[in-house]
């Protein structure tokens, strides 16, 4: 009995093949075949959004008006009018019906120098996963073969068989994998794990903190104010020289303490100011402890340049060695000012002799060594006392004062031709020269020549200018004396802790 498909005629994909391949305008295509592994459990099907068409055939059409060729790309399924290839030049056919089914890609490109057809995202993801998954499993025999090009071809749906039947398990997805991972688990940039170095404060915290600051400064001050702090110009040019200096004054140590002794060839250059206002700018930007001691073989006067007051002096500290067991024990015997500068005064009592001898200050030097950082000494005038001796033996770094008076210029200068000559060359060259204008007028001496000659000799020069708080002789608070001065203390404690070692060996207790 005749059917309705009786009329329909069948396919001849043999005649079509040959008509495609003697038609001058469809050249014969080659065709290639990928390999790829069929999925062994659910979690490892692809969706069906992402099945990737498995016959896209490329094709030159030569334009014949213009004599260009542009690119076209055409499925079996979506243009009737392309033959589909016959299953003895790739099994492409049977591939495209086990397609749906088996959730395969594969691909057919033209020979060399065509254009790739565009292709969506939706296709380019799942063809990933397909071609990791066939470098994984497949074997490498089949992939040599399409790699280049040469041997019989083998289906689409045969290769998937041999490979589902020979390859183990897949592993897990790629994107199961990074959802496990934390994200501590990032690489550096070197390629290890981070480092606990890499959580910085400006990596973790929100900068609304800083914006949330006021600036430090008159102009930015006014202007964060005003815009009801909506507007943040950041800390003056001045404000951050200042916070550098700080930074550069509070430089941290490790071992045991650091000795600076002042010390100078003639009196009267204010050696005693000089020391004052070095270890209050220390102990004014510094964390740690620091102490004053006046050194002076004869009687004294740092104590009584700071508002704190004690009754003790160096030869009480001598005396109590054996009971000072502690910092508790130790800050009894000295006065502090407003800075938290400790000072040990000298010996007071007018029927001694001597205030101080070498092995006094080793003593002293030893017991304060305990408990502060940084140990500025007050030594007296002259370089040839017992004192000084173990003053320089104790010493990392020296201050040496100059006045501005030719004569006091040629003393200063002097000293350091004594340090160089007496085995201490290392001190000269690492000291410091503090220039001190103690009066009002205008120095008859250029001092920019007196600069460059210290310079040439020293490490660094300092200027102290003058300051009527300083001329008076008495007690001395920090904050009343004048900006500029105040920046000449600073430079100078910068100048002295740039010189000293961050690293010394700690000084066993005896």
């Amino acid at each position: 009995m005749p059917s309705k498909h009786d009329e329909r005629k069948p396919a001849e994909p043999e005649s079509d093949s040959r008509e495609l391949a003697s038609s001058p305008e469809k050249p014969q295509l080659r065709s290639q075949t990928i390999s790829v592994t069929i999925p062994t459990s659910h979690d490892d099907e692809l969706d069906d959004d992402d099945v990737i068409r498995d016959d896209v055939v490329k094709r030159v059409d030569s334009d014949p008006a213009t004599g260009t060729s542009a690119p076209a790309a055409t499925t079996a399924k979506s243009d009737p009018k392309v033959p589909s290839p016959t299953p003895a030049a790739g099994g492409v056919g049977s591939a495209q019906k086990a397609a749906p089914r088996q959730k395969k890609a594969a691909a057919s490109q033209k020979s060399s120098g065509s254009t790739p057809a565009p292709v969506s995202p939706a296709m380019e993801r799942p063809k990933q996963r397909a071609t990791e998954k066939q470098t994984s499993s497949a074997p490498a025999g089949s992939s040599a073969k399409s790699s280049a090009g040469a041997g019989p071809a083998t289906s689409g749906t045969q290769a998937a068989e041999h490979a589902a039947s020979s390859a183990p398990a897949a592993s897990a997805r790629p994107e199961e994998t990074a959802q496990v991972k934390s994200m501590s688990a990032r690489q550096a940039t070197n390629g290890g794990s981070e480092s606990a170095s890499m959580l910085t404060a400006e990596r973790l915290l929100d900068d609304r903190s800083a914006r949330g600051r006021a600036p430090d400064g008159g102009i930015q001050r006014f202007v964060y104010r005003a815009t009801g702090q909506l507007v943040n110009l950041g800390d003056s040019r001045k404000a951050r020289a200042r916070k550098d200096l700080t930074h550069r004054i509070a430089k941290p140590f490790a071992g045991a303490a650091r000795f600076v002794p002042v010390i100078t060839r003639k009196g009267g250059v204010g050696k005693t100011t000089v020391s004052l206002l070095l270890g209050m700018a220390l102990a004014d930007a510094r964390e740690d402890r620091v102490i004053a001691i006046d050194a002076n073989a004869d009687r004294g006067t740092l104590c009584d340049r700071v508002r704190g007051t004690s009754d003790y002096t160096v030869r009480d500290a001598i005396r109590r060695t054996g009971d000072i067991t502690g910092y508790t024990e130790f800050s009894t015997l000295v006065a502090r000012d407003e800075t938290r500068l400790d000072v040990l005064a000298s010996e007071t009592d007018p029927a001694v002799s001597s205030a101080l001898s070498d092995a006094d200050y080793g003593v002293v030097a030893s017991l304060a060594s305990q408990y502060y950082s940084m140990i500025i000494t007050d030594s007296g005038a002259g370089m040839v006392h017992d004192v000084m001796r173990a003053t320089l033996d104790h010493a990392d770094s020296v201050v040496i004062v100059s006045g501005t008076s030719i004569d006091e210029a040629r003393l200063t200068s002097e000293t350091i031709s004594w340090l160089e000559a007496n085995g201490h060359t290392q001190l000269a060259k690492n000291a410091v020269v503090a220039i001190n204008s103690r009066t009002s007028s205008r120095s008859m001496v250029k001092l920019d020549e007196l600069d460059a000659h210290f310079s040439s000799r020293v490490r660094a020069v300092t200027r102290i200018p003058y300051d009527p708080v300083l001329a008076s002789g008495a007690a001395v608070d920090f904050d009343a004396l004048r900006p500029e001065t105040r920046h000449a203390a600073r430079l100078l404690a910068a100048s002295v802790v740039d010189g000293l070692p961050a690293q010394r060996p700690t000084l066993a207790v005896q």
